[in-house]
């Protein structure tokens, strides 16, 4: 659609009408699908950007308010788009996650909304703004676009600065908030002759420009200086540059060291190579392999002790899980759970027995079974994972690596990297995106498979190693 599409212009005239001021160095570009920013001339560390006077629209008095403000006023939104994040995620396993995620805000809406609906008045609520598709809406969008900006306006909605696209631990600009009264915008470093060689199919500067490349309000109906509005306590929040950006780069903006599912969960997309992923494996499917192996008696009996030696795994919405990160290395607290449940069962007994009586005054600290039978004290964070690594706990890894990656069905990720090549980002966005997370997850469990293994080998060499020297004793 280029980067003067109708709704960009329309977006630029509603922001200059609610005194939103933005330098005429940005480009903003519109492919149809999504917005993205750009470097029309050469962009310098420090240097202002964009400048809104308070958030839009705060959440003074917490999530519902701030929902109900969205409601009543759906051209709060005029700009922002909102996705069936539940599409997106059919080949990936925040699945389960996003329908649950949708139950909860469909309870919400219930119980909150509904019954203000039928309302006598002042309040004659119109049902088509205040349905429950429009308050997962307007609740999606406030948890993919609000901002946190300081204690006294809480979170805000903030045009302009959300259409900055996110590049994880790479941002090239920077959201604060100073006092309304001070002047901090520094000079854009683009001369207005500059501006208009360079701006291409971007609208033309007006004569209401600034100097400085910031543009004034040519509606009248600007409340930057406006108190009533926004009180005594005025705040104005500025974009600002923390690196340069070359002119015709994209400008990003960062949510954070987020992996893949929770950027396509919050946001609706994934990037590819993403050092922040990692692959959940669900205390659940932990318990279904001990079935396998041992009584359901016997495993719990094993779990119990795991737990009373102070551990635990992760834990969101009511469900227990390991994290396994990037380069596939798994959380340790599995390989300690791994490793009780796998002890033959006079050592279970004996470290049974050696708890029962020291007991355990710190639950940061376990004791695990030595090679040599010999009872320690240690510090989870100081737990040798070579002991732990035995070749039953690396071939239990390797069984868990395999279950979780029959999630993804028949396929192979040899199927899913040829499916990514064959997608067209413009005309499946929601399939790529799921593609790239579902890549993501796969490979790491295959480095989940080679970690066990290459473990399993040092275990096998270091005990080789041990039988040598015993021998050379003899």
């Amino acid at each position: 659609m280029g980067s003067s599409s109708r709704r960009l212009r329309a977006f630029k005239r509603w922001m200059r009408s609610q005194g939103i001021d933005f330098s005429d160095a940005l480009q903003f570009t519109d492919d149809g699908e999504a917005i993205s920013v750009r470097a029309l001339c050469d962009l310098k560390d420090s240097q202002w950007l964009s400048c809104t006077r308070g958030a839009y629209a705060k959440a003074l008095l917490g999530l519902l308010t701030f929902i109900f403000c969205l409601l009543m006023n759906p051209c709060l939104c005029f700009g922002l788009s909102t996705r069936s994040t539940l599409s997106y995620v059919a080949l990936s396993s925040t699945r389960q996650t996003v329908k649950e995620d949708k139950a909860i805000i469909y309870e919400d809406w219930k119980e909150n909304i509904l019954p203000l609906l039928d309302s006598p008045p002042p309040f004659n609520l119109n049902p088509n703004f205040f349905g429950a598709e429009q308050y997962l809406a307007a609740r999606s969008l406030i948890a993919s676009r609000s901002f946190a900006i300081d204690e006294y306006h809480g979170s805000g909605m903030v045009p302009l600065a959300d259409l900055f696209n996110h590049k994880t631990g790479a941002e090239d600009v920077h959201f604060t908030s100073v006092s309304s009264h001070s002047d901090s915008k520094s000079d854009t470093g683009c001369s207005k002759n500059d501006l208009q060689a360079n701006a291409g199919d971007n609208e033309p500067l007006s004569e209401n420009s600034y100097s400085d490349g910031r543009v004034s309000d040519t509606s009248g109906g600007s409340d930057l200086d406006n108190s009533s509005v926004l009180g005594d306590h005025t705040t104005a929040l500025e974009m600002i540059m923390v690196k340069d950006v070359k002119v015709g780069n994209e400008v990003f903006n960062t949510y954070g060291l987020v992996g893949n599912a929770a950027l396509l969960h919050r946001y609706g997309f994934t990037e590819p190579d993403n050092p922040f992923d990692i692959v959940n494996i669900d205390l659940e499917l932990v318990s279904q392999w001990s079935l396998s192996l041992f009584s359901g008696r016997y495993s719990r009996a094993k779990l119990s002790l795991w737990r009373r030696l102070g551990y635990s795994g992760c834990v969101s919405e009511n469900t227990e899980y390991f994290e396994i990160s990037s380069d596939g290395e798994p959380q340790i607290e599995l390989l300690i759970l791994l490793y009780i449940m796998l002890l033959p069962e006079d050592a279970y007994h004996k470290l049974d027995l050696t708890l029962s009586t020291k007991g355990n005054s710190n639950g940061s600290i376990g004791m695990i079974l030595s090679e040599k039978g010999k009872f320690m004290l240690e510090k989870a964070s100081e737990v040798s994972k070579d002991l732990l690594l035995t070749k039953d706990v690396c071939n239990a890894l390797q069984l868990l690596a395999d279950m979780r990656d029959s999630f993804y069905g028949s396929n192979s990720i040899k199927d899913d990297i040829e499916a990514l090549g064959n997608c067209c980002i413009r005309r499946e966005r929601k399939l790529y995106f799921s593609l790239i997370l579902r890549i993501s997850e796969r490979g790491i469990l295959e480095r989940l498979r080679t970690y066990a293994a290459s473990g399993a080998q040092s275990f096998r060499t270091a005990k080789r190693s041990s039988v040598r020297q015993k021998l050379k004793k003899t």
